[in-house]
């Protein structure tokens, strides 16, 4: 019943992508000294035209630079800038015109907890971009889920720095390898919506580094071209005139990053001098916008008046150029033929040039399908045995003929919704709301793809413009099967964009539109009712995830234009699940020791005391069991673990072990190793050091090897400021959760 489509199939050739786009990737030295030589032939006015951007209103993309209007010759090569061209968003092109992909966001990639698809991912949005004439791929976005609530946790890769830092490197070494540069976003941390254009957080050293630096940190490793800063401050001083984060002193320039810095959209405050002599190389979008931004004006007079050098303003478009430089863009690289003014794509500028493909789509069906995490499946057959037919619970049977798709999630979305923002929730939850969207106009439903797929066996019934309490039970009584949806959805706060009454960030944790209670209702009345909830994170499920007639729950987050077919394929076995949860679901905000400020005191001061105890660290160290833990979901066919080899220095370790396929179906295990640091160190019990992605047959074994870096045993010391592996004893565990743990071991350092 298991397909090959199981199986993780890279759905296009990864080798030799540069070369079949015609350029050269230089080094970095070559790229710098490059730079170094078209700087000193430009005139102060060329300098500054290339380190402000062009104003909110007046660029073609969501930001634009007005560079040198002549070319130059450097070392024989002929250096045309063109007006660098950024753009949203971290899934895929914003304003973009039409024919563009809307990709899974990143949490649904985290949710795979498979390299491939994430490095995957990230090489067709990059052709994507290229394809449009964008030079700076706005992402990928690395924003640490502090609270399940925060309105942009989505874009990121969840709680967990580890599986942030992994999904990060991947999507910069794809989107970087078909010549796109990358920018990680958003260097504070920032981690809520409300009051983001002012707030303080406050985070000590260690936690910083340990936590909310990791992904930034595997970024630069990737060798990103830029990071952004943020809007909030941090520890007193806004993220983007702060020394301490993107001076040449600071975290970003001692870890060895050479790209530039560029300032999120009106992040920028104070004077030009205080911005560019804390590190910060560019403004966008370059004007005043009412949160902030345009300070850059006064960059040119700062330097004439001697309080911004030369030397440094060489050194800003020097760093701009260098990956520009770095990434063959100034060899044949695609004019920008779209218009981010025009998000209907109709006016002349907007050439909707079609950037979609076949293998596109379905990447994003296969993420969308290796994402889906099977939470509950009561699966019952005919004969009883594994491979019969199925009465309840999935993999569906083509037996089964009468179906009821209930909930509104199951419909088409609003396709004409905030002007490129996506800033409704009336339909099926692909994506959450905000700069972070994407194109929705290709998006198959749920309804449309089971309605395709059923037909010929299966007679469909549905109740799906509303969460009708009455209708939906109605439809659903009395059929072999009810399928019933539910969401929760939240977004950027932007300019005050509110989606029913959230700003941004969600007002609580519950389901939209009285879910819960649809769900509860249908199966009062349907004995095989399967959930599949759509959502941003985690949502309460306690109140009926125990119910008898509730079969099987399938958490299907936002997994991207596909997401109806993405379903159909794990529902009726395609696909056998293999997607694992980047959080901890629970139903009490209490439980992830955390909360959003809101109120009404503008620009509050949020300690994170929390320290490195966030989601699945918290609840380990305060004695919560969560609803389903980090790491969790059921496969169709089950795994033996087994042999457990340590080989481990105070440098590295390398753990291996037996993984044994003992089911009747094919499948794919998500292995996950925690690391448990000596007593001494001040570390969470457990933490997320490795995982892997392995496919088996039914009865097939595999030896599976996880190494550990130097880096990912050590912890940051305040003191001497290095990372420093702690001496004694190391616990090492191997499971399918944080809480599954099937093989333990130690090793000592």
């Amino acid at each position: 019943m298991i397909s090959s489509r199981a199986v993780v199939l890279l759905v296009f050739c990864l080798s030799s992508i540069p070369k079949s786009l015609g350029f050269v990737e230089r080094s970095w030295a070559e790229s710098i000294a490059l730079a170094n030589e078209t700087v000193n032939l430009m005139t102060l006015d060329e300098k500054i035209g290339m380190v402000r951007g062009v104003g909110q209103f007046s660029s073609r993309c969501v930001g634009n630079i007005s560079p040198p209007s002549r070319s130059f010759i450097v070392s024989g090569t002929n250096i045309t800038i063109p007006p660098l061209c950024f753009n949203d968003g971290p899934a895929g092109i914003r304003l973009g015109g039409s024919n563009v992909t809307g990709f899974p966001p990143a949490i649904n990639v985290a949710a795979t907890f498979n390299r491939d698809l994430m490095y995957s991912r990230g090489v067709a949005i990059g052709e994507e971009f290229r394809g449009k004439g964008i030079h700076v791929y706005l992402g990928p976005a690395v924003d640490i889920m502090r609270n399940p609530k925060a309105g942009r946790a989505w874009e990121g890769f969840g709680p967990d720095p580890y599986l942030g830092g992994e999904g990060a490197y991947q999507t910069i070494m794809g989107v970087q390898s078909v010549g796109v540069s990358a920018c990680t976003k958003h260097l504070g941390p920032y981690n809520q919506e409300h009051w983001r254009y002012g707030l303080n957080a406050e985070v000590d050293d260690r936690t910083f580094r340990e936590l909310y630096w990791w992904p930034f940190m595997k970024s630069v490793e990737a060798n990103v071209s830029a990071l952004m800063c943020a809007y909030n401050e941090v520890n007193g001083t806004s993220s983007c005139h702060n020394a301490a984060l993107i001076g040449d002193e600071g975290y970003l320039r001692t870890e060895g990053f050479q790209g530039f810095v560029v300032s999120d959209w009106g992040a920028t405050h104070d004077t030009a001098a205080d911005n560019a002599n804390a590190g910060l190389d560019m403004e966008q979008p370059g004007d005043w916008i009412l949160i902030g931004g345009g300070v850059y004006s006064g960059l040119e007079a700062a330097v004439d008046d001697g309080e911004v050098t030369e030397a440094r303003l060489n050194q800003m478009v020097t760093r701009i150029l260098t990956p520009w430089l770095r990434l063959g863009q100034d060899q044949g690289y695609p004019d920008i033929n779209f218009n981010a003014q025009d998000p209907d794509g109709t006016d002349s500028l907007n050439l909707n040039v079609n950037v979609r493909t076949d293998a596109h789509t379905a990447l994003v069906r296969q993420i969308g399908s290796a994402s889906a995490v099977l939470l509950k499946n009561n699966r019952t057959t005919s004969d009883g045995t594994a491979t019969g037919t199925t009465i309840r619970g999935l993999p569906l049977s083509k037996d089964i003929k009468t179906i009821a798709v209930v909930g509104q999630d199951a419909q088409q979305l609003n396709l004409d919704c905030g002007g490129g923002l996506n800033e409704c929730n009336d339909g099926t939850m692909v994506i959450g709301w905000g700069s972070g969207s994407n194109n929705v106009e290709f998006t198959v439903p749920p309804i449309d793809a089971i309605t395709d797929f059923a037909q010929g066996f299966a007679t469909i019934s549905s109740d799906i413009t509303s969460n009708d309490l009455t209708g939906g039970p109605a439809v659903a009584e009395g059929k072999d099967l009810a399928i019933v949806f539910a969401n929760a959805m939240s977004g950027e706060l932007g300019f005050y964009n509110i989606v029913d009454g959230n700003e941004g960030d969600r007002n609580d944790l519950n389901l939209w539109w009285k879910g819960g209670s649809l769900i509860e209702d249908v199966a009062a009345v349907c004995n095989n009712t399967v959930v599949v909830i759509h959502s941003v994170g985690p949502v309460p499920m306690s109140s009926w995830n125990t119910h008898p007639n509730i079969t099987a729950i399938i958490y299907a987050g936002a997994p991207g234009e596909q997401t109806g077919p993405s379903l159909v394929d794990v529902l009726w076995g395609a696909v056998n699940p293999s997607g694992r949860l980047p959080f901890s679901i629970d139903d009490d905000e209490a439980s992830y020791g955390t909360s959003i400020v809101y109120g009404i005191d503008p620009f509050p001061v949020l300690d994170y005391t929390e320290g490195l105890f966030l989601d699945y660290r918290y609840m380990d160290s305060q004695g919560i069991t969560p609803v389903y833990e980090f790491g969790y979901g059921l496969s169709y066919t089950t795994f033996a673990y087994s042999s457990l080899s340590i080989e481990a220095s105070a440098s590295s370790g390398s753990v291996s072990f037996i993984l044994t396929n003992t089911g009747s179906f094919d499948g794919t295990e998500i292995p996950q190793l925690y690391l448990g640091f000596p007593s001494s160190a001040g570390e969470p019990d457990k933490v997320l050091r490795g995982f892997d992605n392995v496919f088996l047959a039914s009865g097939a074994k595999e030896t599976v090897t996880i190494d550990i870096s130097q880096k990912e045993m050590s912890i940051w010391d305040v003191v001497s400021q290095e990372w420093v592996v702690p001496s004694g004893t190391f616990n090492v565990y191997i499971g399918a959760s944080i809480s599954d743990i099937r093989l333990t071991g130690s090793f000592t350092a």
